[in-house]
């Protein structure tokens, strides 16, 4: 019989079932590339295609990406606003008209827009306040 007394007829505690032999020697080392890291050829799928240095974030790349977005951001707004045509009443500090709903929508959320940005600008500017206050304090201090 087996010598393992968990389970009888079951394999020794020193191998387990599903794990073949162990390897008799180690896999050989690799050699070392034929060229430097740096003397390998560009590829495309790395992103330094044409150029000599590892893939960076440029500010044309960043504007391209940009762009690409905002363009793909007004047609799914102008699909919007001509998908939404129904006329919409709107009164607004004594205003009142139709507009139809698309563009009402349009409006209220450029108006939104203006909030947050003259609320980012504020924040803004108070922090650059604080800034120089505190480099004119150090300078004071030295």
């Amino acid at each position: 019989m087996s010598s393992d007394p968990l389970t009888p007829g079951g394999p020794s505690p020193e191998v387990p079932s599903n794990v073949g032999p162990p390897p008799a020697t180690p896999p050989p080392a690799t050699p070392p590339p034929a060229t430097p890291p740096q003397a390998q050829p560009p590829t495309v799928a790395s992103g330094t295609a044409g150029r000599g240095s590892p893939a960076s974030v440029t500010r044309a790349g960043m504007v391209w990406v940009t762009v690409v977005t905002a363009l793909v951001l007004l047609v799914l707004l102008i699909i919007f606003i001509l998908q939404n045509q129904d006329p919409a009443r709107i009164a607004f500090l004594g205003l009142d008209g139709t507009v139809p709903l698309g563009m009402g929508l349009f409006i209220a959320a450029v108006g939104g827009g203006i909030l947050v940005a003259a609320a980012g600008a504020a924040r803004i500017i108070q922090l650059r306040v604080k800034t120089r206050r505190l480099q004119q304090s150090r300078q004071h201090l030295q």
